[in-house]
Order: C-alpha cells, then structure tokens, then sequence
C-alpha cells in the first residue's frame, strides 16, 4: 500500500506529458431513407423477413388443415314483373318498374326468416351441430378445459369463492324450447345464406354454404323454389283476395239495385204516378180549374156590383140591369104619384083632398116600391153568395190540385232519382261481373314473377378454407408484417454498425473495423496468435491500418490506452493483436496491462503467477523484473500482477508516472490495456497520463447511449480520444449488409489475404 495520500502521488506538471485535446470531429448527418438505404437494411435484415414470408404461410397452412370445410352451392333465378290485366284491380296487384329498391326488396324476400325457418323444418337444422349452438356448448362440457376448471373451482370454492367464480367455466346452456330453437336455428340459417343481385341484371344468386355439400346444394335450391313458391302463392292470394272483394261488391250492388227497384214500386203505388201520363193530367186539370175559377170570380164581381147597385137603389136604367122590370114598373108609378102630388099641391093645396088621395097613392107606389127592392136585393144577394161559393170552391179545388201536383211532382223527383241510382247500380253490376270472370280467368293462367336460371348442384371444393389463398394471402401478409418489423427493428437498433453511424453518433473516426474470429477460422489457433499465425489475414490487416491510423496522425502517439465501454467489447483482444502486429512490423513495443482487477494479458501469455505492474508501483518489484518477453514477435509485456483493490492510487501515483517516462524513451509504441471507462475509474486515470486513447466498441452490441457516456466520462478526464474502433465485426453479414465501408470484405480483395 501507499504511504502517502493519493494528492502527493500525482504526477508532477512538469514530467507530465502535456494535455492534448481530442482531434474535433464533426458529427456525420445519417443518409436520408432511400433506395440503398431500404434495400441495405433488407439484406441486413433478410432473415427476419425471410422468416416472416416463411412462418405466415406455414401457420395459414396449419390453420386451413384444421379447419372444418365449408361447401358453397348455388343457384341463380330470373326476376320478370308480369303486368296484370284487371284496371280495377291495380290497387291491390300493382305493377312497379324494376329499380334497385325492387331487386333489393327481392333479396331481402329469400332472405327472410320465413324461408330460413322452413329451411330448418324440411331438413331438420335443429339436430345440426353445425346450425344449433346448443349442441356445439354441450360438446363443451366433454373437453378437457371444461373439467379441468370446473375441478379447479371445485378446489377453491371452500377457501377462496371468488377465484373459484372467476376459475368456472360458464355453464352449459339448455336447450331451447321448440319453436325458439327454429327461430335460432333459423338465423344461423340467414347468415348461411347469401343473396346477390347480378350487376346490371335482374339475374338472382343465391347461395348457401354448410359443411355437409349435399345440405347446400339441397338448401339453395328450397331457397330458390321457396322465393319462386312465395311469389305464385301471393299473387293467388292477391286474386282470391281481389275475388272476394268482387264478389262481395256484386252481391252489394244487387241488393242495392233490388232495393232501388223495390222503393219505385212502393213510391209509384203510394203517389199513383204512372210514368209518362200522371204529368200531363194534372196540368190539364189545373188549367181547367184555374179557368173555370176565372170565370166564377168574373160572375162573383158581376153579381156583387148589381148587389151593390141595387141595394144602392139605383135608377130604372139600374134596375132594368138588374132584370127587374116590376121594380122599375113600381118605381115609374111612383114617380108618377110624385109628380101628380107635387102638381097638385101646387095648384089645390096641401090640404085638397085630391091632394091627400096623391099622396096616399104615393105612399102606397113607395110601399110597392120597397117591397120589390127588398126581393130584388134578396134575389141579387143570393146570387152573390152563389157566386161567392162557386169561387171558394173553385179555389179550393185548384189549391188540392195544386197540393196534388206538388206531391206528384216531389215523387217523380224522387222517383226519377232512383231510377237513375238503380240504373247506374245496374251499369256498376255489369263491370263487375265482367271483371269478376276476367279474374277467374286470370287465376287459371297465372305464373310467378320469377323463374329458376339453373339449379344449384353439389360443390365439389370446398369454398372455405382455400389453402391456396390463405397461403397467398398469408404470404403478402408475412411479407408486409416483415418488412414492418425489419423497419421496428432498425429504428429499435441503438447499436454501432458502421464507421458512419460512430462517426454520427460519437463525432470521433472509425479506425478500424476488426473482424470476429470464428472457431471454424481459428483452427487450432488462439485469437490471441492468430495476428502472429496469420499476418496475411483480414483481422491483421485491420491492426495493421489500425497502427496506421494512429502513426499518420499530426502528433503520432507513443503511449496509448486501449479501452471499452463495458467488458467483453475485445479491447485486450484488439491490444495484444495490435502490439504484435507493430512489433512484427519492426517497433519496439512494450504492452502493459493496467486492468489489475480483472488482468487478462498474463493469461493470454501464460505468465499470470509472474510479478507485475502492481508490484512495481508498489516498489515491490523492479522494472527489469517484469518486463517479459513475447517467443512469437519479441513483444515486450508486462503483466498486471497480483491484484490490488487501492488500484486508483496506484495509477495516481509518482511510479506510475516515472514508469510512463520511462517506457517512452525505450520503446516506439507502449499499448496499455485499460479497463472498461464507464464503470471503473482507473480508465479516466490512465487515459488522462496517455498521449492518446483508443475506444473500442463492439459490433451491433453495445448501445450507443453506454459508448456516449463512457466517451464523456474521458473526455471529462481531459484524454485524448483519437478515435473508435469497430470490433468483433461479423465480415459476411457487414459484406451483405450494403454499408459504405462493407467493400473491404468484398470477395474481389480476396488475392490481397491469406486465412
């Protein structure tokens, strides 16, 4: 151990080698998504596409042996409208052009759970596993599934209920009662049954798939004739119907023209009319009447006037029209007596007897007088109210008569208006029986508005599964799937593939790429000799233009650290290799494994009991003591020696420094093999002491984000990284993979090696 604290074994400034900054690199931008680029990742990619194209197809294969066939039978029926000839009966058998919506309506009309059910009666589905669902759960309760959960619940019911419920199996279901399983059946039935209309046609397919090729071939064809049936049986419906209708309308319109016929009778007896005569007599009579009543109101007036006149007591010439020629006689002697007893009073005096006997006699002629115009008045009165009746008679004869003609009128009317009713009902019951026996014709002759083209006959083939296409299909499929996941698995690839991907992702230069030593490459050879045994191989090649790299450098360095990421990434592989390899080429090189808690470089020679590095930074050993000789190039080596758990000290320290002075002045080219920079410090310790530091990365393994992380870790530590090297790199996938610097292990360089 150390006797003085880490911060006196620093290394002095001035024997320090000076600080050299990392070459800048400038990031490389990826190459865009192309052509090459897709084409690239296929080849890198191939056998997962490979195996995709290949597993879809086989598991299709698999899965179209195991399973059930399903047979698809056919037949195919013409639908033709034939127009009815009956007007009268449009409304009920109505003619429609034939549109998408009719064609439409017919497929439904095959479709319909009518046909399906009797489908399932002709045939009996309901004992069909295939159409009964009922059937197919109770074959449930037989699997080994089934009786295996229901033992699992049984188990678990006393201790935990709800494992147990969520562990059973659902139960089995009963069987439907009978009319429910039809129906059931009989959807399975319509999802069995397909019908389609033939583009630009009115050509039918209907077509029914099973498992049984005799069932489908049978169930189209009762399709067919069902829809075919359907169509005759609701047009015999339509003209029973329609005959109904006729015949209860006959039997109205005979009874209404009986009853039409029945009211005339009754009316023409009641109102004594007879047709084409009774208008005719009452006018006359009417005419008769008014006329004779004209001429009684004439006599009634005449009769009233000399009434009127003579009780008016008129003159003689008055009287003499009256017709009374005693009262004028009376009244001309009593104007006589007037006139001889005005004479007389005048000449004798009122008192002369002459005069009184005048006067008696006037009085007496007055006497005669009155009495004859009272008989003439009584006469004329008479007359009058003659007249007076023979006018009231008249008036009330005209009146009934008129009353008469009025009622006779009304039911000529009336009874014209039912005869032009019974008259019409007669033309109605004319037509009707007319279209009544031109629908029991049509009944005779009717046909159906569709026909069968052709018949579905037994399937051969089954019409699913389809090996052919579910390979195909599951071909493109694996092919579409492949390419996806190549795609996934290139954007999910993190790691380093390429000189161009380390120099995008790390800003630092691709070196070298160092190819992987197979076993079938190596022989008998360790990886370790194989640069001694094969200096005219690929992999001593790559050293080769690794050491290159490193010696066209503007400052080329003398001390250089070989370090990793993480373990396994080949770093003390690609060491040893490259000290050989310049050592073979003439330098004096001195390798120095500073991996001391997990030292590999005296294993690979052989010398892991041998003292040092650890020894000498403890003064334990000297310097001569554990340089060791390579028998293979003359390489000089020194060892980790016994493992140290204080190593970081020991990198720190003054010996550690006066070791790195020395082996510069003795040697061309001194390697130290480091350990991985991320998880162990001494890394950053000694490439900081380094002139310059080598990152090895592995091929396609190590992700980018750990090679970032340890490459800031040394940048932090002030090393100097001069750049990366690509190792354990698979040289035919590289070759195939389409990258840019793939063309070094292109078979055309095969003169330029030896293997």
């Amino acid at each position: 151990m150390l006797d003085r604290p880490v911060t006196d074994q620093r290394m002095p400034a001035d024997r320090r080698a000076p600080a050299r900054a990392a070459p800048p690199a400038a990031p490389i931008e990826p190459e865009g998504l192309n052509v090459t680029a897709l084409l690239g990742a296929l080849r890198r990619r191939r056998m997962v596409l490979v195996a995709c194209i290949l597993l879809f197809p086989l598991l299709a294969l698999v899965a179209a042996k195991n399973i059930t066939p399903r047979y698809t039978a056919g037949a195919t029926a013409m639908f033709e409208p034939t127009e009815y000839a009956a007007r009268e009966l449009q409304s009920i058998l109505r003619d429609e052009s034939t549109t998408d919506a009719v064609l439409a309506s017919q497929v439904e009309i095959v479709r319909s759970l009518s046909v399906a059910r009797r489908i399932v009666a002709r045939f009996n589905l309901t004992e069909r596993r295939e159409f009964a669902w009922w059937l197919q759960d109770r074959e449930r309760a037989d699997s080994i599934p089934f009786r295996a959960r229901t033992a699992l619940a049984g188990w678990a019911e006393p201790v935990l209920p709800d494992l147990a419920a969520l562990i059973a199996p659902r139960p089995i279901a009963g069987v439907p009662s009978g009319e429910i399983a039809e129906i059931q059946a009989a959807e399975f039935v319509q999802a069995r049954l397909e019908v389609q209309v033939v583009r630009n046609s009115r050509v039918l397919q209907i077509r029914f798939t099973s498992e049984d090729p005799l069932l489908a071939a049978a169930a189209a064809n009762l399709a067919a004739e069902l829809y075919i049936a359907d169509q005759l049986e609701a047009k015999f419906t339509a003209v029973r119907r329609a005959n109904d209708w006729l015949d209860g309308r006959i039997a109205q319109l005979r009874a209404e023209v009986q009853r039409n016929e029945s009211q005339i009778a009754e009316l023409r007896s009641t109102s004594g009319l007879t047709r084409g005569v009774n208008a005719g007599l009452g006018t006359e009579q009417i005419s008769r009447i008014t006329q004779d009543l004209v001429e009684a109101r004439n006599q009634l007036a005449t009769a009233e006037a000399r009434f009127n006149a003579a009780r008016g007591g008129g003159g003689g010439a008055d009287m003499a029209s009256l017709g009374s020629a005693n009262l004028v006689a009376q009244r001309q002697a009593r104007d006589e007596a007037r006139r001889e007893l005005d004479r007389l009073a005048a000449t004798l005096g009122s008192g002369h007897p002459d005069v009184r006997a005048a006067a008696s006699r006037l009085a007496a002629a007055e006497r005669a007088v009155g009495g004859e115009t009272g008989r003439v008045v009584q006469a004329l009165d008479a007359e009058v109210r003659a007249a007076r009746a023979r006018v009231t008679s008249l008036e009330g004869s005209l009146a009934q008569q008129e009353e008469r003609m009025a009622r006779t009128q009304g039911a000529e009317i009336r009874l014209n208006a039912l005869e032009r009713e019974t008259e019409a009902a007669r033309s109605l019951l004319r037509a009707v029986l007319e279209r009544s026996q031109s629908t029991v014709s049509q009944t005779a002759i009717e046909k159906p508005d569709a026909r069968i083209l052709s018949p579905a006959t037994v399937p051969g083939m089954p019409s699913f599964p389809k090996p052919t296409l579910f390979v195909a299909a599951a071909a493109a499929l694996g092919a579409l799937f492949g390419l996806l996941l190549v795609w996934f698995l290139e954007q999910a690839d993190s790691t380093l593939r390429t000189g161009d991907d380390v120099r995008a992702a790390l800003g630092l230069p691709c070196i070298a790429l160092v190819p992987m030593l197979r076993r079938g490459i190596l022989g008998r050879n360790r990886v370790e000799d194989y640069v001694a045994r094969k200096p005219l191989s690929p992999f001593s090649e790559s050293m080769r233009n690794l050491r290159a790299a490193l010696w066209l450098g503007s400052d080329p360095p003398k001390v250089v650290v070989i370090t990793a990421a993480r373990p396994g990434e080949g770093k003390t592989t690609t060491s040893i290799a490259l000290s050989r390899s310049a050592a073979m080429n003439g330098e004096k090189v001195l390798l120095v494994d500073c991996d001391i808690r997990q030292p590999s470089i005296g294993k690979a020679f052989r010398a892991e009991a041998a003292a040092g590095v650890t020894e000498l930074l403890l003064g334990q050993a000297r310097y001569e003591d554990i340089v060791r000789r390579d028998h293979l190039t003359g390489l000089d080596y020194i060892p980790a020696g016994a493992a140290e758990i204080h190593s970081l000290g020991l990198f720190m320290s003054e010996a550690m420094a006066s070791l790195l002075e020395r082996v510069r002045r003795d040697y061309d080219l001194v390697i130290l093999d480091a350990p991985p920079a991320l998880a162990m410090a001494d890394a950053r310790v000694v490439a900081r002491l380094a002139d310059a530091t080598l990152l090895c990365v592995k091929w396609r393994d190590t992700p980018r984000s750990v090679v970032r992380n340890s490459l800031a870790l040394l940048e932090d530590a002030k090393a100097r990284i001069v750049g990366a090297a690509l190792t354990q790199v698979d040289a035919k996938s590289h070759r195939r993979s389409g990258y840019a610097d793939s063309e070094v292990y292109h078979p055309r360089y095969s003169g330029y090696f030896r293997e």
